[in-house]
């Protein structure tokens, strides 16, 4: 039997003995591809192959995972593209593009481009030096694109560019990692919390336009989660474990202004090509009622040191949880495996207010019918 073989039939029956919610799968086109771009929430290992400290490739990191090791997902197990690649019925998730296994037939599968410790700005995570920022990974798509014409031919490749599905998912550590890094940093001194939160959606604006440029028709964006919640933030500003206030206005903020800028974008394309995923409510269900979703606690990171286990990231020597599936957070960023079932959930089957204009079942049975 295969590695791969090996890794799927393990990866199902993970997903499905330990997460609660499973999406109903989707018939996927077999030939679409799958294109992710963003930070630390959907990096698959693009990290490892980098001379940054944004790493998540020792333990524990990876102890759910089928291979029971760090992958370079900052996650106990999968992340967010690998339940998304599953359940819309890819043959296997996307490798990341620095993976020297993206090679021949797996190009038409996709490639994951992400890189923890970016943002939408070029300024976010400079304390992480070597990072991939979004100009590098669009340049690192057209060296794709490349890669894939002489593979399939010029034609093929764009109309499997076309064809796709795009995950991108950023703004978290603008805020986090930049504006609100050190209680008086360089962004906060020039901006206010509104100021800065137009001011970043208009580069987000730049960088979906140039996804359209180079291809994209699809694209699933998802909004910034509820950040003044974070296991970090509860750690460093919060007195008793209650959400930071400034932070999460921030986020709140910010959200309406990306749905209004996506709407624009596609009024002005004439078609949705972008869909919104409103991350904020998505985690605040479970961390407002933790219980109801078979969480012990939505404060406390499974694995960490300090208040909350909020301080600094995993690392070997962390207070590790013994049961990860009823932590939501696990580490001081990151939701844990089984929370992002929840999220991954509402993205196929949420109403309007969680995913807007159309839920990612609606979409992929539009794209089927085409």
């Amino acid at each position: 039997m295969t590695n791969l073989r090996v890794f799927l039939i393990t990866l199902f029956f993970v997903l499905f003995t330990i997460t609660n919610v499973v999406p109903k799968k989707v018939e996927a086109d077999a030939t679409r591809a799958f294109f992710v771009f963003g930070d630390s929430l959907v990096d698959n290992g693009n990290n490892n192959y980098l001379a940054t400290t944004a790493r998540a490739d020792s333990p524990p990191y990876g102890i759910d995972y089928p291979t029971h090791r760090p992958t370079g997902r900052f996650s106990n197990g999968v992340n967010l593209p690998d339940l998304m690649s599953l359940h819309m019925g890819f043959s296997e998730p996307t490798l990341p593009y620095l993976s020297p296994e993206l090679t021949g037939q797996k190009l038409l599968l996709g490639a994951n481009f992400a890189s923890a410790g970016i943002g939408i700005l070029n300024d976010t995570g400079v304390q992480f030096v070597g990072i991939l920022r979004m100009f590098q990974q669009f340049s690192m798509f057209e060296q794709y694109k490349q890669r894939l014409s002489v593979e399939v031919g010029a034609d093929e490749a764009n109309r499997i560019v076309n064809g796709a599905l795009v995950l991108i998912t950023l703004g978290g550590n603008d805020f986090v990692n930049n504006y609100f890094l050190t209680p008086v940093s360089a962004r906060s001194r020039q901006f206010t919390v509104p100021q800065f939160c137009t001011y970043v959606i208009s580069e987000y604006r730049n960088i979906l336009t140039r996804l359209v440029e180079v291809g994209a028709r699809r694209v699933i964006v998802t909004g910034v989660g509820p950040l003044g919640c974070l296991p970090s933030q509860l750690a460093t500003r919060s007195r008793n474990g209650e959400c930071v206030n400034e932070i999460q206005q921030a986020s709140q903020i910010f959200n309406p202004l990306l749905i209004e800028m996506t709407r624009d974008l596609n009024t002005k394309l004439g078609y949705d090509a972008f869909i919104v995923a409103n991350a904020y409510q998505m985690n605040m269900n479970f961390i407002t009622n933790p219980q109801n979703f078979g969480f012990v606690t939505s404060k406390v990171a499974c694995c960490g040191q300090g208040r909350f286990n909020g301080v600094g990231l995993c690392t070997p020597m962390s207070s590790l949880c013994r049961n990860r599936d009823v932590y939501a957070f696990w580490d001081s960023f990151h939701p844990t495996q089984r929370a992002l079932g929840f999220i991954v959930e509402a993205i196929f089957n949420g109403t309007s207010d969680l995913i807007s204009p159309m839920n990612l079942s609606t979409i992929m049975a539009m794209d089927n019918n085409i």
